[in-house]
Parts: structure tokens; C-alpha cells; sequence
């Protein structure tokens, strides 16, 4: 995960002091960096939970250059991407050389505005465009020509002398996206996938989950590891409707750590979290005997992994 600076018109990330680099995340970087290095883009895909942002913000602090940072949405526009006129500028001109006559002259101009992805092509900046299969196709046509001739094109109403813009040297671009059978999100044109370099992320192996567990929360490496042995396990079993991620392990370690319990199966309380926190990010349906079977599920893995004081 990193954290982010603002500045005037860019962000600049900084990796935070409980980022976990486990040898899976470190090879996943430096491959990155040496695409990048090699002029290509880079795309992180991959399940919710699997990093893709907090590696896309990781990689883009190893590049060292400001970030202009995108979402993806079903209402962005090319418009959005590049730019567009926004606000009037008045200009009234008042002529009275003439005592008696009195001349004026008023003329209302809209501004146009470069948006992100503008600014990042003109200053060589880092673009991270997150989730963006989340935005119609059609929006992101324009990022044809800025992956593969390392130019973009202008409409006219910017500017009467130039049609495009050289695209800097050093600007970098970096995608993250979710698979395509996740709601809300549009299958991406093969052409713009083609100009990108995919690393298909998968689940974190069991020692990064620990790390991370344990970094977040700050509950000691065994009880880390007891929490996350539930949910790898629970991961592989058929009853999951979605399979649960770190972030549901982050989320059951830091509220016990605030509720101050153990991590104990006799423990009530800390049984009916995991139930909540798991029960929530597996499953969105709503019949009762399915719902009972996913909670029986999960508290015999709590007895299997969490049971103390035996």
C-alpha cells in the first residue's frame, strides 16, 4: 500500500513503512519496472483484494516521477481524459473618447482545461488509470495512439496550431483492472490490450497474507497466521460464492485488536467476528439455509485453527 503526497496538480506516492516486499511481491516489481524501462505500459489484473492498486502506487514511487492518477467509470468520457472547455472569461471593453458617445464591447470565451492524461503525456508523468475496464471502451480510444506512436490527438478547439502532442519520454503508463465477468466492468478493446503488458495477479501466498496481517493490525506472527490459515482454507472450499481475500483477515485482526480479545475459538466474540467479516465478503445471497451452512463452515475452521489452551 502506499500512501499519497498532493501537490499542485500531481500526487507523488510514498511507500509506507508497513508495506510488506515478500519475494513474491519483490518479483512482481522489479518485472514491472523492467517493462516500464523497456517502453511499454503495464496492467495489473487480477481478483478484488489481489494489490492491484497498492502495487500500481508501489511501482509508480520506484519510477520516481509525479502521478496523475485516474478512475475508471461508466460516465467518463475521452473528454475527461484529455480535456475540455469549462467556465467563461469575460472581457468588457468600455470606449468613451467621445464625451457624449459611449462604446462597449463584450466578449465571453470558455477556458479550455487539460485534464490528467494530458498532463501527464505533456510533463512525462505516471499515469495510473485504476480499474479501467470500469470505463466504456469507446472513452479510452485515445490512449491507442499515446501506447503505440507515443502521440495524442488534440480536437482543434484547444489549440489552432498543434493537432497532437508529442508524448514525453519519460511518461509511463499503469492500468489495473478487474476480470471481465465482474459486474460493471466492459471487456477491453484487443487492441489497447495488445499495446500493454499483463500480470495476471493472483491470491497472495500464505507468507505475504501473514506479513500483511500482521503489519496491519499489529497482532503478533501467530496469531497472524491463525487468522489467515482460516481464510486460505475457506478459500478453497466450493461453498464460496467470492473467494475471501487479505483484506478479510486485515479487517478481522484489526477489530479484535481494538476490541482487545483473543484469538480463540472458546471466545465468542471473536467467533462471531470472523463469521461477519468472512460471512459478508463470501457470499451476497440472502437464503437462510445457505447462510447457515457458510457460518457452520467457517466456526469449524475457527475450532481447527484457533483453538487454544488445548
Amino acid at each position: 500500500m502506499a500512501i499519497i503526497k498532493e501537490a499542485s496538480n500531481f500526487i507523488m506516492p510514498v511507500t509506507q513503512a508497513d508495506f510488506i516486499e515478500s519475494d513474491y511481491i519483490k518479483g512482481i516489481t522489479s518485472r514491472a519496472l523492467s517493462y516500464i524501462k523497456a517502453g511499454f505500459a503495464v496492467h495489473f489484473r487480477g481478483c478484488s483484494g489481489t494489490g492491484k492498486t497498492s502495487l500500481a502506487m508501489h511501482v509508480s514511487e520506484k519510477v520516481g516521477r509525479p502521478v496523475m492518477l485516474i478512475h475508471g467509470d461508466d460516465e467518463l468520457s475521452t473528454s475527461d481524459l484529455i480535456g475540455g472547455r469549462y467556465g467563461f472569461r469575460v472581457r468588457k471593453v468600455m470606449d468613451n473618447f467621445v464625451q457624449s458617445v459611449l462604446k462597449t464591447e463584450e466578449d465571453m470565451i470558455q477556458r479550455w482545461i487539460d485534464s490528467r492524461l494530458t498532463v501527464a503525456c505533456k510533463y512525462g508523468y505516471t499515469l495510473i488509470y485504476d480499474e479501467f475496464t470500469r470505463s466504456r471502451p469507446e472513452a479510452n480510444n485515445v490512449l491507442l495512439s499515446v501506447l503505440q506512436e507515443q502521440i495524442l490527438d488534440l480536437p482543434i478547439i484547444r489549440s489552432k496550431e498543434e493537432s497532437y502532442m508529442k508524448v514525453d519520454p519519460q511518461f509511463t503508463a499503469i492500468f489495473t483492472s478487474n476480470p471481465e465477468e465482474y459486474a460493471g466492468v466492459y471487456r477491453s478493446q484487443d487492441a489497447l490490450r495488445d499495446r500493454m503488458i499483463t500480470i495476471d495477479l493472483d491470491y497472495f501466498d500464505k507468507e505475504t497474507e501473514v506479513l500483511i496481517t500482521r503489519s496491519k493490525s499489529g497482532l503478533s506472527l501467530e496469531d497472524s497466521e491463525r487468522i489467515v490459515n482460516i481464510v486460505r482454507d475457506l478459500r478453497t472450499t466450493r461453498k464460496c460464492e467470492f473467494a475471501p481475500t487479505v483484506r478479510g483477515c486485515i479487517m478481522i485482526a484489526k477489530t479484535i485488536r481494538v476490541m482487545g480479545i483473543p484469538v480463540d475459538s472458546r471466545n465468542n466474540t471473536f467467533c462471531q467476528v470472523c463469521i461477519e467479516v468472512l460471512g459478508s465478503e463470501i457470499t451476497r445471497s440472502c437464503n437462510v439455509d445457505s447462510q447457515k451452512e457458510i457460518k457452520d463452515h467457517i466456526y469449524k475452521l475457527i475450532q481447527i485453527y484457533c483453538r487454544k489452551g488445548k
